[in-house]
């Protein structure tokens, strides 16, 4: 997983991630900040310590992380097909591609401390 963080003087601080796992970047951009990295921290070391995955719900992505991996998941990746046929008559489909994106726990566990330091400045 290749990124690189950002200092933006319009947007703050920002991540800039390969395609693959954009809804990572929007994620920790829109999600978590620099404010929720102290829970972030908690819940890794409970997965530790954890025999089954937690789920962390977002306004517009999960976290479910395991001992393993880390997935996460737009929540426009379940709408049902009844929400959709609003938009038929506009021929527009829900695009899966980058709805859906996963990473390993230790690259995880990674990307999250690299972060850390990068919001406080160091």
């Amino acid at each position: 997983m290749e990124y690189q963080f950002i200092r933006d003087p319009i947007s703050g601080l920002r991540i800039k991630i390969s395609s693959e796992h954009t809804v990572i970047g929007r994620w920790l951009n829109e999600e978590i900040g620099k404010e929720k990295i102290a829970m972030l921290q908690a819940l890794i070391s409970a997965v530790k310590s954890s025999h089954e995955p937690l789920t962390l719900q977002g306004q517009e992505i999960d976290l479910i992380l395991s001992k393993d991996e880390a997935l996460f998941e737009a929540h426009a990746l379940h709408q049902d097909n009844e929400d959709l046929v609003a938009y038929q008559d506009d021929d527009l489909m829900l695009e899966e591609e980058g709805l859906c994106s996963g990473c390993g726990f230790e690259d995880f566990v990674d990307l999250i401390e690299s972060w850390q330091e990068f919001t406080q400045g160091r």
